[in-house]
């Protein structure tokens, strides 16, 4: 508690904390409140609804290391006045216009959101050093899953209490003033400046916060951080380039058959969640229970959380696709809740395996890549996420408008399941192409 207690103690950073959190706010309530808007005030399909969410999330995910990377380049305050004019445009014009419209409107949505995490997680790592760095990127990760469990709870009550309409609108323009406040603190975000504390943190530690960010924001939020894992991905390769020289002969030599099971279960874990997410809100809104989306998001997001410190606080590793092949399991059950209370008890079973399925991938990623590309593989590691979560949302969409919201749980959970079967697969070939290779090098 006494380097919690001495970090926020420093002005700077204590408000780079508050505002940070509260900056997150309309974007982890977003893609709840689009998804309800589309079907229940537009009558949409739930496929429908699934694109636009997908689109949001291909653009945040291409918006991330680019705004992020215009943060390096131009400075904070030039770097977020399109995400603060762009923000407040786009989501006070979608309640208004039809879905041809919305579609294109949600990809430029996400691709100019504010680069809150970025910015926050750099700005840390410029302000403080060693065990000081460690413990504000904890307390960041702390807001962070504070956010993901209020901000979806929240979107549920707006939408059927008071409208979605006005929710978006809301979200566009807090969303924008928050970007304001940022500008308005200035925070540091490269050593050279002035107000910056200590060294600027290092493309290790960049990566190590960006994990942290991402671990945290499970299950709901991870659509609005895997950017983040692409840019200091980014980082990473160009930090090595500039150090060894343009030369790419080897560049993928560090990617075994472990390696490509990894990322083979973070596009089906991200499936996963982004189906579970899909499937609990079509279930909630065909009982016309949505305000309950509170309870239900409490007990999944909770459950991972304490499942994060479980498997935290154990001393051996456990492989990422057995992690998943048991939160895809524990997500066929849901079928049999019959009301929000039973549904959020359900949804706790597989909640408990996300954080540590996540937690686990890093490890392992940690474990099979050297040192100098770890950061370049969890740059590939959120691309392959990516992929997943985008596909998660119109194939669980596919699902409920055909079978219903119960069986989609079935749906998600067994192409879940199927996915750690194919890696492996994948891995078992990879491995035996390897082996021959061996031999025919040896017989030689």
């Amino acid at each position: 508690m006494k380097n919690y207690w001495q970090i926020l103690r420093q002005p700077q950073i204590a408000s780079l904390l508050v505002i940070g959190m509260v900056a997150r706010l309309p974007h982890s309530a977003l893609g709840m409140l689009l998804l309800l808007h589309l079907v229940t005030n537009l009558d949409q399909s739930w496929v429908s609804a699934g694109l636009v969410t997908a689109l949001m999330t291909i653009g945040i995910a291409i918006g991330a290391p680019w705004r992020g990377a215009r943060v390096d380049m131009w400075g904070l305050r030039r770097a977020l006045i399109p995400s603060v004019i762009v923000e407040t445009a786009v989501w006070c014009t979608v309640p208004h216009v039809p879905l041809v419209w919305i579609y294109p409107l949600a990809f430029i949505g996400g691709l100019f959101a504010l680069p809150v995490f970025s910015v926050v997680r750099t700005a840390l790592g410029v302000m403080t050093t060693g065990e000081q760095r460690r413990t504000a990127f904890a307390l960041d990760a702390t807001a962070t899953e504070l956010v993901f469990i209020v901000g979806p709870a929240a979107a549920g009550i707006v939408a059927t209490q008071i409208s979605s309409t006005i929710g978006l609108s809301v979200i566009g323009v807090t969303a924008s003033v928050a970007g304001l406040a940022m500008m308005l603190l200035n925070p540091p975000t490269s050593s050279a400046d002035p107000k910056a504390s200590a060294n600027k943190a290092n493309v290790h530690e960049e990566r190590l916060g960006a994990e942290a960010s991402f671990i945290a924001a499970a299950p709901v939020g991870v659509p609005e951080v895997e950017g983040e894992l692409i840019l200091a991905g980014m980082k990473s390769a160009r930090a090595r380039i500039k150090k060894r020289g343009k030369n790419f002969k080897n560049r993928f030599n560090w990617v075994s058959a472990s390696v490509l099971a990894v990322f083979i279960s973070a596009s089906g874990a991200g499936m996963l969640l982004t189906g579970t997410e899909v499937s609990i809100v079509a279930e909630l809104e065909a009982g016309g229970n949505s305000e309950q989306l509170g309870l239900v998001f409490l007990f999944w997001c909770g459950a991972s959380l304490i499942g994060g410190l479980l498997y935290g606080a154990m001393r051996r590793n456990i492989s990422p696709l057995v992690l998943l092949l048991l939160m895809a399991i524990l997500t066929i059950p849901m079928f049999f809740a019959w009301d929000p209370l039973s549904l959020a008890i359900f949804s706790a079973l597989p909640g408990f395996m996300c954080a540590p399925t996540l937690s686990a991938a890093s490890e392992w990623l940690t474990d099979l890549v050297a040192e100098k590309r770890r950061g370049e593989a969890m740059g590939w590691y959120g691309s392959a996420m990516t992929g997943g979560t985008a596909l998660g949302s119109p194939l669980t969409g596919v699902m409920v408008d055909n079978f219903g919201p119960p069986l989609a749980f079935v749906g998600i959970g067994s192409l879940a399941i199927a996915v750690v079967v194919m890696a492996l697969i994948a891995q078992q070939i990879r491995r035996r192409v390897r082996r021959q290779r061996t031999r025919t090098r040896i017989a030689a």
